[in-house]
């Protein structure tokens, strides 16, 4: 089946045409800054314009920065607070025309692992980090997702970890790639000692830099590089929406 898969990020907002079948990128990403400030009206509007730069009008799923529950962010990490509340596919639906379903950008790109990746046929528990903006988590058992978790909220120093340990930190505070590895080990050393998964799988942008800071992390867990690295929350958002095209949903009953 094929869908347009758009993920909405803290700095940039991306799209392609997916094979839900085989999570094959149909076509080249589009990508547009993420507007700031990153309002419901904004933000809609810049993803009216990769629909139509598409010339997109069927089925599209979006990854969403925040805690997504039945299409309504409940929460907004890295963007506008006006958000909450609001019921993201619904608003976008009106804003394309076309059906969506929305779901939380870290759990799509965990989906795309599990189906297409790195946790493809992998038993027992997984977690799936995004380090990026932000740090988000997918967390899954036996390939079932356990949704909406928020592992990169969990307080460190005195604030979020994200706020300590993200690829954004690195960025803005200049930092070598073994400083910022030992923070983002004393991170994961962290969680590991909060749900101790079997498997972590680190994936964003900087994942296809692994080689310059996975000699810095020290778990017990096995950890690896996303294998879709960052296309996994585009080709994950689209399979997240494949139910729509299913005969019992449509843009009407959203």
């Amino acid at each position: 089946m094929e869908i347009l898969g758009i993920d909405i990020g803290g700095s940039g907002i991306k799209g392609a045409l997916v094979d839900t079948e085989t999570g094959e990128m149909l076509t080249d990403r589009y990508r547009i800054p993420t507007p700031k400030p990153a309002t419901p009206d904004a933000v809609t509007t810049t993803v009216a314009e990769i629909v139509k730069y598409f010339n997109w009008n069927g089925i599209t799923g979006c990854g969403f920065p925040a805690v997504v529950k039945n299409e309504v962010a409940r929460t907004a990490a890295n963007i506008d607070d006006a958000w909450i509340g609001v019921n993201v596919s619904k608003m976008i639906s009106s804003k394309t025309g076309c059906p969506t379903h929305v779901s939380n950008d870290v759990d799509a790109a965990g989906w795309a692992e599990i189906k297409f990746g790195a946790a493809k046929d992998v038993p027992g528990v997984v977690l799936i980090l995004a380090l990026g903006t932000g740090i988000g988590s997918s967390l899954f058992l036996n390939g079932t997702q356990v949704p909406n978790t928020e592992f990169g909220h969990i307080l460190m120093h005195g604030n979020i970890a994200e706020k300590y340990a993200a690829n954004s930190v690195r960025e803005k505070k200049d930092l070598s790639w073994k400083k910022w590895g030992k923070r983002l080990n004393e991170y994961l050393n962290y969680v590991e000692s909060i749900i101790h998964p079997d498997l972590i799988i680190l994936g964003g942008g900087v994942s296809k830099y692994h080689e310059q800071f996975f000699p810095y992390l020290k778990c017990r867990t096995t950890i690896i590089p996303a294998k879709l690295r960052n296309h996994a929350g585009i080709i994950g958002a689209a399979c997240s929406a494949e139910y729509l095209g299913q005969p019992s949903h449509n843009l009407e009953s959203q």
